[in-house]
């Protein structure tokens, strides 16, 4: 009876170490990838052209920065809102194509970066297209949905024309 109570014992001083012993945390979303950002680029243009200016913000986190081309910078969602009314212009077209991504080892912090085209009509009717570079800094909200932190543009020249064959 005795061995049987100290076997007992011994069980329960066992199971309680063990169920103290701290794990890992299991998420339920899969681990960032810079082509998981890439991807979100893609969503996030699909969102500006099928909803305007609020499908655009829809992507941005509330503290977010702009850094536009050759103005002052912009602080926060609501007023970066302010500035993207062109995007219910159906003339309007913004489309952009990621070139890198990457993410921070922590896998709460990414960016990705690339070219843009802005696409619209001048005055005069005529056609007028504006190229340029982007880079966009990505941050995972507590709902595990990634938004844009920081996003900085900045002009470039028409880029060349590919010979096609």
């Amino acid at each position: 009876m005795k061995s049987f109570l100290l076997s007992l014992v011994v069980t329960v001083l066992v199971a309680m170490i063990v169920a103290a012993v701290p794990r890992p945390s299991v998420s339920a979303s899969p681990k960032a990838t810079a082509e998981m950002l890439k991807e979100l680029e893609g969503e996030f243009m699909k969102a500006a052209a099928e909803k305007g200016s609020e499908g655009y913000m829809s992507y941005y986190a509330d503290d977010a920065v702009e850094v536009p081309n050759g103005v002052a910078l912009i602080q926060g969602k609501v007023n970066i809102a302010k500035t993207m009314g062109f995007l219910d212009d159906k003339s309007n077209r913004l489309t952009w194509t990621p070139v890198g991504a990457d993410i921070s080892a922590s896998g709460d912090l990414g960016y990705t970066y690339g070219t843009y085209e802005f696409s619209s009509r001048g005055k005069d009717g005529k056609p007028i297209v504006d190229h340029g570079k982007y880079t966009s800094i990505w941050k995972k909200q507590k709902d595990g949905t990634w938004k844009v932190l920081l996003d900085m543009r900045n002009a470039s020249p028409e880029p060349p024309r590919r010979n096609r064959l």
